[in-house]
């Protein structure tokens, strides 16, 4: 098997973590690209001692870490978004936030994500911590469910209000979560993917957003089809069945990059 086809089943979940890690599908497919790009380039590069998911997460991290992205506050006008995203920084190390997302989202092992990000596995668990103790911190949010699957969404309502955010809502259809959204509009959308009444849950995000801007995490068990970085896609997504600890990071980093809640 090529190296092509052994890190192809990995590339929509490489998505994920860059999206989520930069607040932003462009840059965060614009980082994947480039990883893709530096492995056609220099084949022999690649780890190959270890497992194919962690040599490409690992080339990802030595391109994002070379980027630089993480420019101190000031070095940007503070009134555009990108320049409040990196104010924001300033509030919670880059590192932190990498260990987190990489544990609890994509499930590397303390070994693994120290690997990734060159640290220590005690290291990568206090990291973490960091991180979690920076979230209790966090502004919080009102918080419309769009979600028609009752079990899920009491679940999903539960993680929501132990962040100590607040639910304006829980809808099961288009209509239902317009509605809710425009009768109390929430500063936070969790939306599933298909709706009870076959009605869609992007439809709906997309008659919100023409009312308001507001940030929407995207819920579904066909991840993939919203990963292939080949048109506008969502920045924020999880994946079904999911972990509490998957929700709770991706409402982080959601908020984390949302200029709404930055205070003045």
């Amino acid at each position: 098997m090529s190296l092509g086809d052994e890190l192809k089943p990995h590339l929509p979940f490489l998505r994920r973590y860059a999206r989520a890690l930069t607040g932003s599908q462009t840059h965060g497919d614009n980082f994947v690209r480039a990883t893709l790009e530096a492995i056609v380039a220099a084949p022999e590069a690649f780890p190959r001692d270890v497992d194919p998911r962690l040599g490409l997460y690992r080339t990802f991290h030595a391109i994002w870490s070379s980027a630089n992205i993480e420019e101190q506050p000031g070095h940007r006008d503070m009134n555009d978004s990108e320049g409040i995203a990196q104010a924001r920084l300033s509030r919670i190390t880059p590192l932190s936030r990498q260990a987190l997302l990489l544990t609890a989202m994509e499930g590397f092992t303390p070994e693994d994500a120290g690997f990734l990000i060159g640290a220590a596995p005690d290291e990568v668990e206090n990291l973490v911590a960091e991180a979690l103790t920076e979230i209790e911190r966090q502004t919080r949010a009102e918080v419309l469910i769009i979600e028609d699957e009752p079990i899920i969404a009491m679940d999903i309502e539960t993680i929501v209000r132990d962040l100590g955010h607040t639910v304006t809502g829980v809808a099961v259809t288009r209509d239902e979560a317009v509605q809710q959204a425009m009768a109390r509009r929430p500063s936070l959308v969790l939306a599933d993917i298909q709706l009870a009444d076959d009605s869609s849950g992007i439809d709906a995000v997309k008659d919100i957003l023409q009312q308001f801007k507001v940030p929407v995490i995207f819920i579904t068990a066909f991840p993939e089809r919203l990963l292939t970085g080949e048109r506008p896609e969502p920045t924020f997504l999880i994946t079904k069945p999911f972990q509490r600890s998957t929700v709770k990071a991706q409402i982080a980093q959601a908020l984390f990059f949302d200029t709404a809640t930055v205070p003045a």
